[in-house]
Parts: structure tokens; sequence; C-alpha cells
């Protein structure tokens, strides 16, 4: 079997991401980022960025017990280091493996980092883990597989009415989306998560490819839980 080590045993380094491509050119609604994952998932497998089936997509729910979800480099900021304490957040990750190097990137419309972003960069600069230890701001995330998430995921936008009936933030011009069942709205049950939701590894690693709701992750375990995907 070949070596794939560098000389003196060290770890070669990751592949360079990819050039980035112009955000604009796919469809954005400001603060209806769980929508604009979904067009982006259907527009990354129609372009040929992901595979046909979209099998190395994940759309990622960001969130907490609190919905006080801390990110930085984010274009909705009005500071100089992009900090943004959101309700929720949702990115969407793809996973993929070539000749033995790992390929991960990270796609987020409202960030100001390069697009697509180096998993490993994103991790970084953009959550930066163990910033919150055990307190209220530690972030959860709900990971599902693409193909099962076009399928399941529904909303109606009614979560952004106020008591009223006024619209909080304008919604997107195109039609809501619909589940493939019928379901017109189950947005809050991908954005409620607690740390009773995290499972071990090895079961997380299955049933994100079978579960309507994908498995939650606590976020120092978020990079091994990808290095384990089969991608």
């Amino acid at each position: 079997m070949a070596d794939d080590r560098v000389a003196g045993g060290a770890t070669p380094p990751p592949p360079p991401p990819p050039p980035p491509l112009d955000a604009s050119a796919f469809t954005h609604t400001p603060y209806y980022c769980e929508e604009n994952v979904h067009l982006l998932c259907k527009e990354l497998i129609r372009s040929g960025i992901s595979d046909p089936a979209g099998t190395d997509l994940y759309a990622v729910f960001i969130s907490n017990e609190e919905k006080k979800v801390p990110l930085w480099y984010q274009k909705a900021s009005h500071s100089g280091d992009g900090f943004v304490l959101w309700d929720y957040h949702v990115i969407c990750i793809q996973s993929r493996r070539k000749n033995g190097e790992v390929l991960d990137l990270v796609w987020d419309l409202d960030s100001s980092l390069p697009f697509p972003c180096s998993f490993i960069q994103y991790v970084s600069d953009a959550i930066r883990p163990l910033s919150f230890g055990n307190s209220t701001y530690r972030r959860l995330f709900r990971v599902i597989h693409a193909p099962v998430f076009l399928r399941s995921f529904a909303s109606d936008r009614s979560h952004m009415k106020d008591h009223a009936g006024n619209w909080i933030q304008l919604p997107p011009k195109y039609e809501s989306i619909v589940a493939e069942d019928g379901t017109t709205n189950n947005l809050n049950e991908y954005i409620t998560m607690s740390m009773d939701d995290v499972k071990d590894l090895e079961s997380m690693a299955d049933d994100v490819y079978s579960s309507k709701h994908g498995v939650v992750i606590n976020e120092t375990i978020l990079p091994e839980f990808f290095s384990r995907l089969p991608g």
C-alpha cells in the first residue's frame, strides 16, 4: 500500500480550497438562512459543484438552548470583527474525500469569509470553538444530510411575523418551501436543540444519513464528527 506521508513522517498539509465564487450569484434573502441553504444545496447539485445526488452536502443548523449563537465574520455585523449574536444560523458543509485527502468546505452566504471557505478556516475564524466553555453561548450543531433535508424541510415563514401578522423581515419573493410529505412548517423542529440531544460519535455518524432531523453535535466534537464521515 502506498505511503501517503511526507518525508520525516509528517502529515501532508490539507489541499487548498477551490477559488472563491461570487456569492451574489446565488439566491439570498437576508434573515432567511434556512431557505437560502435549501436553495443553495439545490444549486450546488444542479451546477455540478456537488455530486448529482447531493450526497456530499450537509445542512447545518447552529443554535442552543437559549437561542443565543455567537458567530464572527458575518456580513450583518456592525463591528470590525464581524461579530453577530444570532438566535440561530444555517450553513452548508460539503464533505469530500479524494485520494486520501480531506476536502471539507463551508458554504455560508452570510459570511465575509471566502465562499466557499475551508472547513478548518471557518471553524477557527467564524465559530471559534471553546470560546464560551459551558456557558449559555455554547453552540450546538444539527447536521442533516442534504438529500434528507431537501425532502423533509418546510417553512411557512410564520416565525418572521409579529403578533399583529406584520413581517418582521420581508420574505423571499418565491413560494414558501413545502416538504415532500405535504408538511408546511417544521422549522422549529430543526432549530430547537439541547445537550440532551447529543449522542455518541459512532451512532451519530450512522444516524445522520437516515434521521429526518439529522444529529445534534457539541461544538467541541464538530471537526471530529466530519473527519469520520466517508465523504
